[in-house]
């Protein structure tokens, strides 16, 4: 056979074989490829919900997030974090240290934690310091309010009652007998003991302190000129304890003595604490609706720094701050950033019913709404 004749054979063999080719593309290209997602069967557009009912503003996450600061809110925080990375979003995790406002303001203008925590908020010189640090605007996050009580150390007395006046006296070293008669004036039908006072107080920076410092300073013209407020003061008397904690352990082991704790921690510890006479003129106990009370009426600022201590409410708890998460509006890794987010505006929206255990007072909804403007302006 000449090559003449091989050449339309081998010509229509090749076209046939290029038909079929073209014919197995076009049906590849039918469907798109599946991603890993898809192979799994798992589909991540769905926002991750916890068996408790919280549930997550975005898909998974996975991110590792530093905070330091406050021991006033640490109980809380510490709930809300294992709740949330265990529950809501596994990938992510937060290491959360308690080691004083002051420590927290410290370490985040650092810039060696990724938020800070504090029951005082920021001053201006502290504010203008790490928002140079961070090259980006500094937002206060209200968290939660929680009630300053006075525990005591009293054998035999279960319930005591304390003016503002007999507060201030204490404290400054004026009252030094838990007889005195101005104790036992706000005391009718109370035996108390023939016993020396104990003062004890903070000995680190502490945001609990500059809550307490601010309440005594509002109503008491002499603390006011001699001590002054802020997370630390030179203590007219007493003896110091590290951290909230630390402040009730040394009430429990020492008869006689009276110091300020965070609420939760005089209930953990079984510590009675004093009904206190607000400015209303009414002894009111430390306790969720007393605290919640003292929010009350308030007109909150842009920038949410502010105070509820000594409200004019009626049925207020007198010595009741807030207490901030302190965050950046940007400098963050984008996975950091958005579990960050995620995780205040879960705490914040699906967290009330774990602050109320713990004795916390949720924020009320009109100033929720102004954080979580905040926590949405968090970018990476």
């Amino acid at each position: 056979m000449t090559d003449k004749k091989r050449r339309p054979v081998f010509s229509l063999l090749l076209a046939g074989l290029l038909v079929l080719m073209a014919l197995a593309l076009a049906a590849c290209g039918d469907s798109e490829p599946r991603t890993a997602d898809q192979a799994s069967g798992s589909d991540t557009s769905e926002a991750a919900t916890s068996d408790t009912g919280g549930e997550s503003t975005t898909g998974e996450l996975s991110a590792s997030l530093d905070g330091a600061g406050a021991t006033f809110p640490e109980p809380l925080y510490l709930e809300w974090i294992g709740e949330y990375t265990n529950t809501v979003q596994p990938g992510v995790s937060i290491n959360y240290q308690g080691i004083g406002s002051g420590g927290g303001i410290e370490q985040f203008t650092q810039q060696t934690v990724d938020f800070g925590a504090s029951d005082a908020p920021m001053k201006d010189e502290e504010l203008q310091a790490a928002q140079e640090a961070w090259g980006a605007e500094i937002f206060h996050i209200p968290t939660v309010f929680g009630a300053v009580s006075l525990a005591y150390n009293l054998e035999g007395v279960d319930s005591l009652q304390l003016t503002p006046e007999v507060l201030a006296g204490i404290f400054l070293g004026e009252i030094t007998n838990w007889n005195a008669p101005a104790i036992a004036a706000a005391n009718e039908g109370t035996e108390l003991p023939d016993q020396a006072i104990q003062v004890v107080h903070r000995s680190d920076s502490s945001g609990t302190t500059n809550i307490f410092t601010g309440y005594m300073a509002q109503i008491s013209d002499t603390w006011d000129s001699q001590v002054g407020a802020g997370k630390t003061v030179e203590w007219p008397v007493g003896v110091g304890g590290q951290g909230n904690d630390g402040v009730a352990a040394v009430i429990q082991q020492q008869s006689g003595s009276i110091g300020y704790v965070e609420l939760s921690y005089a209930l953990e510890s079984g510590l009675p604490v004093a009904s206190l006479q607000n400015a209303a003129g009414n002894f009111i106990e430390p306790t969720l609706d007393s605290t919640a009370a003292a929010a009350e009426g308030v007109e909150f600022p842009a920038d949410l720094r502010f105070s509820v201590s000594n409200s004019d409410s009626p049925q207020a708890y007198p010595i009741v701050g807030a207490t901030w998460i302190l965050v950046a509006s940007s400098g963050y890794e984008p996975d950091a950033a958005a579990a960050l987010r995620d995780f205040l505006t879960w705490s914040l929206t699906e967290g009330d019913a774990l602050a109320r255990d713990l004795n916390y007072a949720p924020v009320p909804q009109n100033l929720e709404d102004l954080a979580l403007q905040k926590v949405d302006a968090i970018t990476g």
